[in-house]
């Protein structure tokens, strides 16, 4: 019988696909959505906020009495893996760069810390999402503002963009097995297709003619990125009718402060 894996999944869209990832790769393991039946507990954690690290630190103290092997992941790994590690409150610490080896790395019997590549980018598939109804697409990682006040661009590296190819050949797969509504997510979604002359709008025009994509959603995005381009689709069918847009004060002084853009 394989030993059954809990992933409890902290903050943003993006670490719900990430945990997605991890479980599409997991072969020698039975991922269950119920964390009383596991024998493993991964921790895909986030760390945007001081309160954010509080819950993670909590959720771990209260998994760590029930004697279940634990695994922490995400951006909190790259800021309180270290501390957590030394402390033994986890088996292994490993980074995003690491998640597809996530079959080798539950195996091993020796505590670890495996950090790896801040800046790698996966090129996974994945071909659900578990206990979801919207499938979640990763288009970009990373950010390259530098607010005074984030720590993101340190856990998640400088911004760079999926291929489109790949990103196209995940909503094609997961609109042929059923989901219909998909929503773009990232680090700093509105970033993608920076250095490569592509633009959000266009992506979504092209994701919008693949078979079954009913509906198009968008993660946060800053003021200055909604151009004419994206002006262009606020009307098309497919676009949900709510964007968040990231207005994060309007004194221009506290702005400078904050180093906004």
């Amino acid at each position: 019988m394989k030993e059954k894996v809990y992933f409890k999944t902290f903050g943003c869209r993006t670490n719900v696909y990430d945990s997605q990832v991890m479980m599409g790769a997991l072969t020698q393991y039975e991922v269950t959505e119920n964390e009383s039946d596991a024998h493993i507990v991964v921790v895909n954690s986030c760390t945007v906020t001081n309160g954010a690290d509080v819950s993670v630190r909590g959720y771990i103290n209260s998994i760590e009495k029930q004697g279940k092997k634990l695994f922490l992941t995400g951006c909190g790994a790259h800021t309180k893996g270290e501390s957590l590690f030394g402390a033994n409150k986890v088996h292994g610490v490993f980074g995003q760069s690491e998640k597809m080896k996530i079959d080798t790395l539950l195996s091993q019997e020796e505590r670890f810390y495996e950090i790896g590549d801040l800046n790698y980018i996966d090129d996974a598939i994945v071909d659900e999402f578990i206990g979801k109804s919207r499938a979640f697409i990763k288009i970009q990682e990373g950010c390259n503002f530098r607010c005074s006040y984030c720590i993101i661009p340190f856990v998640r590296g400088d911004s760079r963009n999926m291929d489109e190819t790949k990103i196209l050949e995940q909503v094609n797969r997961l609109a042929g097995n059923g989901f219909g509504e998909f929503v773009l997510t990232g680090t700093n979604v509105g970033s993608y297709g920076q250095g490569e002359g592509k633009n959000i709008a266009e992506l979504m025009k092209k994701m919008s003619m693949i078979r079954g994509v009913r509906r198009i959603r968008v993660g946060s995005l800053e003021p200055i990125q909604i151009n004419d381009a994206f002006r262009e689709i606020l009307d098309e069918p497919w676009l949900e009718r709510h964007l968040h847009i990231a207005i994060q004060h309007s004194s221009n002084t506290m702005l400078k402060i904050m180093n906004r853009r």
